[in-house]
């Protein structure tokens, strides 16, 4: 498909490059000459320097002929009208970011009056991401399927767990408990296993089931951990306020503590139940002094990498039982891996997803099945994706034992009526179910994609 991206910094760069990499033709616009280089440089793009609110720029970047428009600057007014000024000029389907908590309040209006396909707030989401491992401390990161029926968890086996040397065909027969093991990581080395893996302590699993049967297993194993009553919130930018929001509602000590005292004054206003403090969080002593140890949980969300790891670090050094940073670069994965850090957040990243998936699902609208949700896992060497299935196909009717499938794609969970269905071997795939594949394959856009 032709996409035009308005926009090339972090968020609007990464979908450039994900989208790039699918194969699709992408034209970014920007009016930074030096960022556009960059990107032309680095990527197979083209890229046309200018305005992207203009109409005049946009036919020159062939807007009219587009499949897709993706607004991503950093202002939420340009990102608007750049796509009401697409949908004049014929593209049939346009994205924005919208980052401000006040215009998000009404973006279903917003949607319905400018033409909106879809709208990213990368802010919002990673708060929900937070939000949900900070409910579920187990975890190290959690994706939801099937409208939340479903969660795909990862979490780390500890030393001298009953996990440690059981092979994953034992696991249902010793704990009754219907969870599917989809990924491992060990040393470096990721794999999607079958039922003769014997699990290590030290493996990074990925595990799908629905909540309540997570909840059991993890009981089961000795790693549940209940959801944190006190958080401490460094940075109180708009990920801040989306965050410290969701956790006043779910009755959650909040403290936030931000450096600009007008940042301060606002945050007091908007969320009075809060408790704001003026200061340096990277700041020892002031961390010290606001009761690091004796918070449930740290989320570090400065604008700075460096200042969120090395203050996460510190915090798991004073034994907080539940540390998140959120990072922009990710390129360093083995190193982040290697950290002592609960959870990492990229915002751009999870947006970058959210629009991929959508490409996805336009790109198979005439299918038999349609990308639902799609997560990337293990540092984006595996996905998995939610199908939805709409009409008979090849997939369908036939066991997963005589389904002649790809070499590592995974038939992880099926969702028929709203029931979760754990597979087995003489299970088949119906009309109208959701199903979940978990694949080191690429690209998939249609179920009929995970036959040889």
């Amino acid at each position: 498909m032709k996409v035009v991206i308005v926009g090339d910094g972090k968020v609007g760069g990464t979908i450039a490059r994900q989208l790039s990499g699918e194969g699709h033709d992408i034209i970014v616009i920007d009016n930074n000459t030096s960022v556009l280089n960059n990107a032309s440089n680095t990527m197979d793009i083209m890229s046309v320097e200018g305005n992207g609110a203009s109409m005049l720029v946009q036919k020159r970047a062939g807007v009219p002929e587009a499949d897709l428009l993706i607004a991503a600057t950093s202002a939420d007014e340009v990102n608007m009208l750049a796509c009401l000024l697409g949908k004049k000029l014929g593209v049939p389907h346009t994205i924005a970011r919208v980052r401000n908590p006040e215009y998000y309040e009404q973006i279903n209006e917003l949607k319905e009056e400018l033409g909106l396909s879809m709208t990213v707030n990368p802010e919002f989401a990673a708060a929900t991401e937070i939000l949900r491992l900070l409910r579920f401390p187990s975890a190290l990161k959690i994706e939801v399927f099937a409208r939340g029926r479903v969660e795909l968890v990862e979490v780390k086996i500890p030393p001298h767990s009953v996990l440690d040397g059981m092979p994953l065909w034992a696991i249902y027969k010793e704990f009754q408990v219907k969870v599917l093991i989809c990924a491992a990581q060990r040393a470096g080395e990721v794999h999607i296993p079958n039922g003769n893996f014997v699990l290590q302590a030290g493996d990074k699993i990925n595990l799908t089931a629905s909540h309540s049967e997570i909840e059991k297993f993890f009981r089961t194993i000795g790693l549940f951990r209940t959801g944190v009553k006190s958080v401490m919130i460094l940075g109180g930018g708009r990920m801040a306020y989306y965050l410290a929001k969701a956790l006043i509602l779910s009755h959650v000590r909040v403290k936030i503590i931000e450096l600009d005292y007008k940042r301060c004054e606002y945050l007091c206003e908007a969320l009075p139940e809060a408790v704001v403090i003026h200061g340096d969080g990277t700041d020892k002593e002031t961390l010290q002094e606001e009761g690091l140890e004796k918070t449930d949980a740290l989320v570090c969300l400065t604008g700075m990498d460096e200042e969120n790891i090395v203050v996460a670090l510190y915090a798991k050094a004073k034994k907080v039982s539940k540390v998140i940073a959120k990072i922009n670069r990710i390129s360093f994965d083995e190193i982040l891996d290697a950290l002592d850090i609960d959870g990492f957040i990229s915002p751009k990243m999870i947006a970058a997803n959210n629009i991929v998936r959508y490409v996805r699902a336009m790109q198979n609208s005439a299918g038999s099945s349609n990308v639902e949700t799609l997560h990337k896992l293990v540092n984006e060497q595996i996905e998995a994706l939610e199908f939805k299935v709409r009409e008979k196909s090849s997939v369908v009717g036939v066991p997963l034992k005589d389904l002649k499938t790809k070499s590592e794609v995974l038939v992880a969970t099926i969702i028929r009526n709203g029931r979760v269905i754990i597979p087995g071997g003489n299970d088949m795939i119906e009309v109208d179910d959701s199903v979940i594949i978990v694949t080191r394959n690429k690209h998939l856009t249609d179920l009929k994609d995970i036959l040889k």
